[in-house]
């Protein structure tokens, strides 16, 4: 269960805290209660209804030793299956997994894309998938380490140079 202060990962979002919990009442007048989460990048705040939390995905941070698993996502190289599956293809798993909330799904869609510019160009939508990705992880790192976005950013770069 979560509770107010919980740093927390929303998927597709990114990395946040829950500030409160509040009541309000819905369209039939019922009174619901919700998560409100303030999210680390992008200004943002979410409201989640408790009721919806595991529909949704959200989860705990991870973890100082789990970091250590996420820095070996990306050293690890990239299979080069994925050049054999059409653009569009390859976009639907980049965004399956995205939506899966795993953090090593993640790690795995910045490590692919990033080997995948270094190579050649990235087409405009898997240049945004690529910055969605490095967000959403840049995030959580922020947390796990209470570092800012400009430290967190050369932790990452520091595997594809």
């Amino acid at each position: 269960m979560f509770v107010t202060g919980d740093k927390v990962v929303y998927p597709m979002h990114g990395a946040g805290m829950i500030n409160s919990i509040e009541k309000r009442e819905d369209d039939s007048g019922r009174i619901v209660e919700y998560f409100i989460l303030e999210m680390l990048l992008g200004d943002m705040k979410i409201m989640i209804p408790i009721t919806n939390v595991d529909q949704v995905g959200l989860r705990h941070v991870i973890s100082e030793q789990q970091l250590h698993e996420i820095e070996e996502v990306l050293v690890s190289r990239p299979e080069n299956t994925m050049k054999s599956i059409t653009w569009n293809r390859r976009f639907n798993l980049y965004i399956e997994k995205l939506k899966s909330g795993d953090v090593f799904e993640v790690a795995s869609v910045v490590r692919t894309l990033t080997v995948q510019e270094e190579e050649k160009k990235l087409s405009t939508g898997e240049r945004r998938l690529l910055n969605t990705a490095r967000q959403i992880l840049l995030s959580e790192v922020m947390l796990v380490r209470s570092q800012k976005l400009e430290d967190a950013d050369k932790w990452l770069h520091r595997f594809f140079n």
